[in-house]
């Protein structure tokens, strides 16, 4: 497997398992505002999964793609980070999930901007706009829950301590990010850990919350090494009418 090719399937594959987590809310979120908010959060997603995708399809030409990518590989087979295969539970999880990946996602996607490769810098351009958009909503969110009252406020830090320990997983530089930085494709993902932490206190604080002080780090997805129980539950509602019905394509 080529260094970009495993880039290109980590990009998609974030958003891609994202995405979907997010659609569950469809038609059952809090209020109708919200509801709709959540589904265009996982449109954008989806649509972000089919560029990042459909480039990987034709880098590793072998005429699969992005249907096929998306559709027809098991879960060791995915490279997403292991947070974005956590279930969602309630409404402050699912929001503080997508603050703590969206913080990330900006300065990444930002800098992507410059890429070596104008694909992926055009993908990047293109996905920043929206990843900015969901950062604003998913920061006023955790804000609004966390210095809200005390059920809230309790249930946003339970949120954040259980979350916490997935996201060192998105600073683990391994040889393929080292080979993407050498060819100037990508930044080393550790580069985005300063920008990452002043986003996150800085909201954390306005939100009342409190971040744990533990170093420990879940891994694993990203090298599809290991992944959660929770991931072959998910593909296999996810994967279902493509496999019942082979050829089937968005």
């Amino acid at each position: 497997m080529s260094a970009l090719f495993e880039f290109l399937l980590r990009q998609g594959d974030n958003a891609l398992v994202l995405g979907h987590r997010t659609s569950e809310w469809c038609g059952t979120g809090p209020a109708l505002e919200e509801d709709i908010a959540l589904a265009n959060t996982a449109l954008d997603l989806i649509g972000q999964t089919q560029l990042w995708l459909g480039y990987a399809a034709e880098v590793e030409g072998k005429g699969r793609s992005a249907n096929d990518l998306a559709f027809l590989r098991d879960a060791y087979d995915f490279k997403n980070l292991l947070m974005v295969e956590v279930p969602n539970g309630d409404f402050g999880r699912t929001l503080m999930r997508q603050f703590l990946f969206d913080a990330f996602q900006v300065p990444w996607l930002q800098a992507l901007c410059g890429s070596s490769d104008q694909r992926v810098a055009d993908i990047a351009a293109k996905s920043v706009k929206e990843a900015l958009y969901h950062l604003e909503r998913s920061s006023e969110t955790v804000i609004a829950l966390g210095d809200g009252t005390e059920e809230s406020n309790r249930r946003m830090q339970a949120a954040l301590d259980l979350l916490w320990p997935y996201t060192g997983e998105m600073f683990a530089d391994d040889a393929g990010d080292i080979e993407m930085a050498e060819a100037g494709v990508a930044p080393l993902p550790s580069t985005m850990r300063a920008a990452w932490d002043q986003t996150v206190q800085s909201v954390l604080a306005e939100a009342m919350l409190t971040a744990p002080q533990s170093d420990f780090a879940h891994k694993g997805g990203r090298t599809g090494k290991r992944h959660t129980e929770h991931l072959g539950h998910m593909l296999a509602t996810m994967q279902v009418l493509q496999r019942s019905h082979p050829g089937a394509v968005w």
